[in-house]
């Protein structure tokens, strides 16, 4: 993403994050919101830049207000048996449609 070769529709930047459309949404509106620096998953985050995490879910909500969302589900992927597919931390910022639980 960060080079060109995959390309992406950026919705927010910031010195420590940043937030494009999904390639392959799953919703009507389906961001993800990327940290710069690399950390394997949402876990990692939290124990290593709480402060990213924070921003990260406040991006989230910004964004679901801005896309006039009244409700919104936000997840992280940790592990390859949860469906992480790629290991550098990710916030999925779902909406615009009623999602089902479980997913799928």
């Amino acid at each position: 993403m960060a080079s060109g070769e995959i390309p992406v529709e950026f919705i927010y930047e910031s010195e420590a994050i940043f937030a494009i459309k999904d390639i392959s949404p799953q919703a009507p509106v389906h961001a993800l919101i990327i940290p710069k620096s690399h950390f394997e998953n949402g876990v990692e985050v939290a124990r290593q830049a709480p402060e990213v995490l924070a921003e990260m879910f406040e991006v989230a909500s910004k964004i679901a207000n801005e896309s006039g969302l009244d409700g919104f589900r936000s997840l992280f992927n940790t592990g390859a048996s949860a469906g992480q597919s790629v290991f550098h931390a990710h916030l999925h910022l779902l909406g615009g449609r009623p999602l089902a639980w479980p997913p799928g």
